[in-house]
């Protein structure tokens, strides 16, 4: 049956929320971190860089799927907050309608994309073969991306955060089993990372779906609930929607970023290629809070309790800050050794480390804007969200990365403070919203 995060201690519920949903989020990130170990025990500068290119694309097609599906999450989570077992099953019902053309469409626009997509990162002529190789087989395995996120994101609204990560950790396992087969015994280069990565979400999508008929997603689903419910798509979509287009813009930004760092040299590529993934890791932490923070806020709103989800914004910020301090002092002494994990290239270390110890200060802000991000959406204004995110990337990501390329062409330090100096903007216009709705009296409880 759904879980009830209406009631009991607010830290509790979202430290016993978020922990699976942590773990989970780490697990897929090994996907990526494990592509890039392996690549560079059997491969070289080229290889790297094609998959740390390739999977920089693929997190941002699976971050806007992520964030569209965030719709289905709040929606079904407020009906379970108010009791409403018919509303639980036909947001379901739709979801799986919605985002099976979603897929489709995905899939055939990206595959017919590929060469474009490849030069438009200014892929390094070293690396543009392994690069086009490593996306067709990821961008023909999206159904399974998309299958899979739909499926977690209807579980962690129904309450349930420990499901998908069962589901990612058997995935995980067969994705590093497969990368040594495929790119180490079999030779197969990025082309055989990304088979191995399609693979295994193959084998997540096999066991949620398993998983989903034997608990009955805590619903009994009929026949009826899959037929096409307008209204329901649309709050959905009206949700979901701000989301996908400002998690799609901050991907976009990376990416700007990476073309800028692929414009000077396989090495500057291959080092911020690095650090995105070491980054992507110390994410999780304020990326789980914004998931729990809207899924246990939505809950509570929909049982009209806004104080218990105002409540539940400040513990979330307050644990995704206090970790994210911990991250950007411990990286100012331990990024060579991280570095040098992945690659024992001597100047890819040296860049890279540079760049990692002004952008993982980023962490700090990002604590404090993924939340309110989460809680935003929780209260059906993620168009906030949005406008805070598109601020940060137009006023500060992308123009701070390309001045200091420009200006410090021989170091990536000022190159690094893009992002923490975007993050910081992002946390100053959140925090002016939620004061806004304060005053106004919109977060006062309904009852």
């Amino acid at each position: 049956m759904p879980r009830k995060l209406t009631e009991g201690g607010i830290a509790r519920n979202i430290i016993s929320f978020s922990l699976p949903y942590l773990l989970a989020y780490f697990l897929q990130t090994l996907y990526g971190m494990a592509d890039l170990y392996i690549a560079g025990q059997y491969g070289g500068a080229e290889v790297i860089s094609a998959i740390a290119i390739g999977s920089q694309i693929m997190h941002m097609v699976t971050v806007v799927i992520v964030g569209l599906a965030m719709g289905s999450t709040v929606l079904i989570s407020r009906s379970v907050g108010a009791g409403d077992e018919r509303g639980m099953r036909c947001l379901i019902g739709n979801t799986v309608l919605l985002f099976a053309l979603v897929a489709a469409l995905l899939t055939c626009a990206l595959l017919a994309l590929t060469s474009p997509v490849v030069r438009l990162m200014s892929t390094p002529p070293e690396s543009v073969a392994e690069t086009r190789r490593y996306l067709t087989v990821c961008f023909a395995g999206i159904p399974f991306i998309v299958a899979y996120n739909i499926l977690s994101s209807v579980f962690r609204g129904m309450g349930d955060s420990k499901s998908p990560m069962a589901f990612i950790a058997v995935a995980c396992l067969v994705n590093v089993a497969l990368d040594y087969l495929f790119m180490g015994a079999l030779g197969m280069g990025a082309t055989g990372a990304a088979v191995a990565t399609v693979l295994a979400q193959a084998v997540s999508v096999v066991i949620a779906l398993a998983a989903s008929r034997a608990l009955h997603l805590g619903v009994r689903l009929r026949r009826e609930d899959f037929s096409p419910e307008p209204s329901l798509v649309k709050g959905m979509l009206s949700v979901g929607g701000p989301i996908a287009l400002q998690d799609g813009f901050v991907q976009i930004s990376f990416l700007l970023i990476t073309v800028i760092a692929n414009r000077r040299g396989v090495t500057v590529a291959a080092a911020v290629g690095i650090v995105e993934k070491i980054i992507c890791f110390l994410f999780l932490i304020p990326s789980s809070m914004l998931s729990s923070v809207s899924a246990i806020a939505a809950q509570n709103i929909g049982a009209g309790s806004y104080v218990r989800a105002r409540k539940t914004l400040l513990a979330g910020t307050a644990i995704a800050v206090g970790i994210g301090a911990v991250f950007a002092v411990v990286f100012q002494f331990a990024s060579a050794s991280f570095l040098a994990l992945f690659t024992s290239d001597a100047e890819v270390v040296r860049l890279g480390e540079q760049y990692l110890r002004t952008y993982v200060l980023d962490c700090v802000f990002a604590g404090v804007h993924f939340p309110f991000s989460g809680f935003f959406s929780a209260i059906g204004r993620s168009m906030l969200s949005f406008v805070h995110n598109v601020s940060s990337i137009l006023l500060v990501r992308i123009p701070g990365a390309y001045f200091a390329a420009k200006f410090f062409p021989e170091t990536l330090y000022e190159m690094g403070l893009a992002a923490p100096a975007g993050s910081l903007l992002s946390s100053l216009i959140c925090t002016a919203f939620y004061i806004v709705l304060r005053r106004r009296g919109r977060l006062d409880d309904k009852k």
